[in-house]
């Protein structure tokens, strides 16, 4: 499977993951194994992956209010990982900025 990592995510409880445990989360394709995503994070960063979790956010319910009606949708639903690198080692996802 080519390209199972679609993106990190970088929010304030994923950054202070990777400052304190040395963890960061991904959203992954639904399809990846651990083992795919374990090679691919490897194979991108030039680190070592010691341990990685996944699972299934459900989607979200979100509602829009109009001035003629409350119209609803959803977001969908995605598989996250969340990486544990070994010691003194780090992603840095702003160097090419």
């Amino acid at each position: 499977m080519k390209g199972v990592i679609k993106r990190p995510i970088i929010t304030e409880k994923a950054t202070q993951l990777s400052e304190v445990l040395n963890q960061y989360s991904f959203v992954v394709d639904k399809k990846a194994t651990k083992e795919e995503i374990k090679r691919e994070i490897e194979q991108l960063y030039g680190v070592k992956v010691v341990k990685v979790r996944t699972h299934i956010m459900p989607k979200k319910p979100k509602y829009r209010y109009t001035r003629t009606a409350i119209i609803r949708g959803a977001k969908p639903s995605f598989k996250k990982a969340i990486v544990t690198l070994a010691e003194g080692n780090e992603i840095d996802f702003y160097k090419n900025i």
